[in-house]
């Protein structure tokens, strides 16, 4: 219903409504994946003098710390949403992402006041990590929601489109940056501040306008009809669709973070390729696939969600270790179409989970415990594996052995390939239009 006069909403104000939560997402995950892209340029302000592979283990710990945060975040906000509507929690959300970012970009370094420097980096990417962990299943729940049933998987789709975008943004910053306006020593020195400062002003702008979003016609009908909302307790009552939520997200969580946030660093640290050639071929890969979740996502609402989902699982588990052996062997090559072509095809696997997760979990849940349902399994799944694949990756790299990394992701993948096999198609066994 319209917030304001509880009318129906028509077509227009969803397809409004959407862009306007969309947007907001895209700022929250801008600022977030700022860090991973701007890493190679910070981690000499933040932490202590050594070998490049060290100083970037340490910023992927706390790249990783900030994941334990998100099912704090998922629980929170969930809770929130549930309860008190979903636009005042993604409102909430986005504003506790600002006061992140502001802090790392005004933050002192290292050589200033040494260690102290450091922990205001952790509790900065701690507070956005909470903010993170509420935003996904409330933004999922809300795409959903706002979603007319027969166009489900294309509308939350955009989930992901924004999400990418948001990467895609923080990376073609650093790359304005790179080439248009400051020299790597001003980047190293005090340009890597520009990025969290611009995440910081652009949260405020989403801010105000998801003020004044619709709420979703689901929440409102279960509100009006006094249904209990939001509780753990009612959560536990849904054991299996919980589960299915952590198996289906384990495999996609670690491909996703593998082929976006770690690429940048393997192709400059294993490939051997420039910060700045690593950057365009991994932003050139990120907006083609962002491009692709629309279409992938229109092809569930005509084919199902579950076919998508085992083509990943099938090409997930057999591809990863080719792809990534063949990016390794490119060492020395400097072939940058190369790099980019296996990456593709990475992520075109790939997309038969990010496209669709986000609606495949919302079916899963009746209205009062929607975001709740989809927020706080995904967002323990992706702490546990999503935030540590980086910093499992450069570990492994760190001990000699880099490549059982390829077969980790691999098995991961298998994982929920075996999930995928045994659940049912949540397109034609759905909960949307339960409230209870």
């Amino acid at each position: 219903m319209d917030a304001a006069s509880g009318r129906a909403l028509s077509t227009g104000q969803r397809v409004k409504a959407i862009l306007v939560g969309s947007s907001g997402n895209l700022v929250e995950w801008y600022d977030f994946y700022v860090y991973a892209a701007f890493a190679l340029y910070f981690k000499d302000s933040f932490f202590p003098a050594g070998d490049q592979t060290a100083q970037l283990l340490q910023a992927a710990g706390i790249f990783a710390v900030g994941f334990l945060m998100r099912p704090v975040g998922g629980w929170l906000f969930g809770r929130f949403a549930d309860r008190h509507g979903r636009r005042a929690a993604l409102t909430a959300s986005v504003l506790l992402m600002c006061f992140g970012s502001l802090m790392i970009a005004v933050a002192p370094t290292y050589g200033d006041v040494g260690i102290l420097a450091t922990i205001i980096l952790l509790v900065a990417r701690l507070l956005q990590g909470l903010s993170l962990g509420g935003e996904y299943g409330t933004s999922a729940t809300y795409l959903s929601e706002m979603a007319t049933p027969e166009r489900r998987g294309f509308y939350s789709s955009f989930q992901y489109v924004t999400l990418i975008g948001g990467h895609l943004c923080a990376l073609l910053v650093l790359l304005v940056l790179q080439k248009l306006v400051l020299t790597s020593e001003e980047l190293v020195a005090w340009g890597w501040r520009i990025p969290f400062a611009i995440g910081a002003l652009l949260a405020v702008i989403a801010f105000f306008m998801r003020r004044d979003m619709h709420e979703t016609e689901a929440f409102r009908e279960a509100e009006a009809r006094g249904v209990k909302q939001g509780s753990l307790k009612t959560l536990m009552q849904h054991p299996r669709e919980v589960a299915i939520v952590v198996g289906l997200t384990l495999g996609g969580t670690v491909a996703f973070y593998t082929y976006t946030t770690y690429m940048h660093k393997f192709l400059v640290n294993s490939v051997g390729l420039s910060k700045d050639v690593s950057a365009v071929v991994t932003a050139s890969a990120l907006f083609c696939y962002m491009c692709l979740q629309p279409v992938v996502g229109a092809l569930s609402d005509r084919i199902g969600r579950r076919p998508l989902l085992l083509a990943f699982g099938i090409l997930g588990t057999l591809c990863t270790v080719p792809l990534l052996t063949a990016l390794e062997n490119l060492k020395g090559t400097h072939d940058a179409w190369s790099a980019f072509f296996l990456i593709m095809t990475a992520l075109v696997i790939v997309s038969g989970y990010t496209a669709i997760n986000a609606i495949v979990k919302a079916e899963l849940f009746p209205t009062n415990i929607r975001a709740l349902g989809v927020g706080l399994p995904y967002a323990v799944t992706v702490a546990l594996f999503g935030g540590s694949a980086e910093y499992v990756a450069l570990w492994l790299k760190s001990q000699g052995v880099e490549s059982w990394f390829y077969w980790y992701v691999s098995g991961c993948i298998f994982i929920s390939l075996i999930v995928y096999a045994f659940m049912r198609d949540t397109r034609t066994h759905s909960a949307m239009d339960r409230h209870e």
